[in-house]
């Protein structure tokens, strides 16, 4: 089974840091895509960042472009996000999932998902 835990949301003050981090316990998390995606309020859920199995590839909404960093470690069963230089707008829940395979297709909905966790940047 797939099941991401999302950890290290919090509130933060605009121009400031948060750290990301999802764990999985099952035993196909390094052979996954894993994403992240937000949903501010009022808004629909949008795609934040992905990064294929080997950690090589990585994709990212042109919102936060320059400012997060998605990055993984395999024998953690971990992927990361590293958000900085934060602002107002990116206050939303934020969801950690699993794509089935290894490789990333916009488009492409992932499988499994995260409960989510709250990133508020005030101003």
């Amino acid at each position: 089974q797939v099941h991401p835990v999302e950890s290290g949301g919090g509130m933060v003050q605009a121009g400031g840091s948060l750290r990301l981090s999802c764990s999985d316990s099952g035993s196909t998390f390094d052979s996954r895509t894993m994403g992240w995606f937000r949903r501010a309020p009022g808004k629909e859920r949008e795609f934040v960042s992905a990064v294929t199995w080997t950690g090589i590839n990585t994709f990212y909404a042109d919102s936060v472009k320059g400012r997060f960093t998605i990055s993984r470690d395999n024998a953690k069963n971990t992927v990361y996000l590293q958000m900085n230089s934060l602002k107002p707008e990116d206050t939303a829940i934020y969801y950690c999932a699993a794509y089935d395979g290894g490789y990333y297709y916009s488009g492409v909905l992932p499988a499994f998902w995260g409960q989510g966790t709250w990133v508020t940047v005030s101003s």
